[in-house]
């Protein structure tokens, strides 16, 4: 007896031939997809190691500069802290102490890392190699910390462009690797520029956060939805629970 396809419900009849389902089986890469696009990227953000500069001098761009060994041990560390992270890919920006803070991480996930332009140091201009003493006697340094978001550094950088500079360069790395995990080597004011962002908050109140040297910040970005902010100047402790 010829079996038929018309419902017994609604007398609609089925696209399929009898016997067999109008339902397509999902495969494991569809199946895989899916849960990729829904599952949050996880951007884990590292400022660079100490080195025999910081917190006396504003190095800015100049080349030449590298980890002390202070800074050197901080960078072991965190690729310590990273260990149990399925990490997709590693960023980092041109700076000679952000490539040397990203090497132990390089060789425990056995990755390359990439160098990406946009996560450069501030352009500090003129204020490049400058002592902080020095800055914080000037009339500008009142500006830089209290309304950054209208100050430019002479021949150099504003703070609104370093910020949508790193929002632009975030956004682009955690599109490349939906439900991933990535970690970014950057710099303090960018890093607290980006997170500023993803909290919410004005640019004004930047310099309101703390990146310590070696300090790892993490953002979750969600399909369709705003950023969350999981960790700020995170030093100590194992990071696998971000991604169990």
């Amino acid at each position: 007896m010829k079996q038929s396809n018309v419902c017994t419900v609604c007398g609609a009849r089925s696209l399929a031939p009898a016997g067999r389902s109008s339902v397509e089986p999902v495969t494991d890469s569809q199946s895989t997809a899916a849960e990729s696009a829904q599952k949050p990227t996880t951007v884990i953000l590292v400022r660079h190691g100490r080195t025999p500069t910081t917190g006396q001098v504003l190095p800015g761009r100049a080349p030449g500069l590298y980890l002390s060994q202070t800074g050197r041990d901080q960078a072991q560390h965190v690729a310590d802290r990273l260990a149990g992270v399925p990490v997709s890919a590693i960023y980092t920006s041109p700076m000679e102490r952000t490539r040397e803070t990203a090497e132990p991480t390089e060789r425990a996930t056995r990755l390359t890392a990439v160098v990406e332009p946009d996560l450069i140091e501030c352009d500090f201009g003129d204020w490049t190699g400058r002592t902080l003493t020095e800055l914080m006697k000037l009339p500008e340094w009142s500006a830089v910390q209290r309304t950054p978001s209208s100050f430019r550094f002479p021949n150099g950088e504003s703070f609104s462009h370093m910020q949508a500079r790193m929002v632009d360069v975030v956004e682009r790395i955690q599109g490349a690797h939906p439900g991933g995990t990535v970690v970014c080597f950057s710099h303090a004011d960018p890093l607290k520029a980006l997170l500023a962002h993803a909290l919410g908050s004005h640019l004004d109140q930047f310099q309101r956060i703390v990146v310590d040297p070696c300090s790892v910040s993490v953002i979750a970005y969600h399909p369709g939805q705003a950023p969350q902010v999981l960790r700020v100047n995170s030093t100590e402790g194992s990071l696998a629970s971000l991604v169990s």
